[in-house]
């Protein structure tokens, strides 16, 4: 799966497609090591966080929540990112699933 539960909120495993024409998730991801990741394109190029930023941004909108709920934990300079968004658990993976 693309997020594991914490007490506090999910860690999401993020596929991130930088310079895309359209923003959005794209689908689910698998990676060489077989982790599961959510493809996630952003207009943004991969230059000074830029790209990462665009994708806080576009989440913490999508989500409805505060783009200061949202940690980069792994991956700054990486697409395979690992993110740690604070909130229910619960109302958090409920969104995040729906567009599956």
């Amino acid at each position: 799966m693309f997020l594991q539960k914490t007490p506090n909120g999910i860690k999401l495993f993020i596929r991130l497609s930088p310079k895309a024409k359209r923003e959005g998730i794209e689908g689910i991801y698998q990676d060489p090591q077989g982790t599961e990741r959510l493809k996630i394109a952003v207009s943004a190029p991969p230059v000074d966080g830029k790209a990462n930023d665009a994708l806080m941004k576009w989440l913490a909108k999508y989500l409805h929540i505060a783009k200061t709920s949202i940690t980069l934990v792994t991956g700054e300079t990486d697409r395979s990112k690992t993110l740690l968004i604070s909130g229910d658990p619960d109302d958090l993976v409920e969104k995040l699933t729906r567009t599956e």
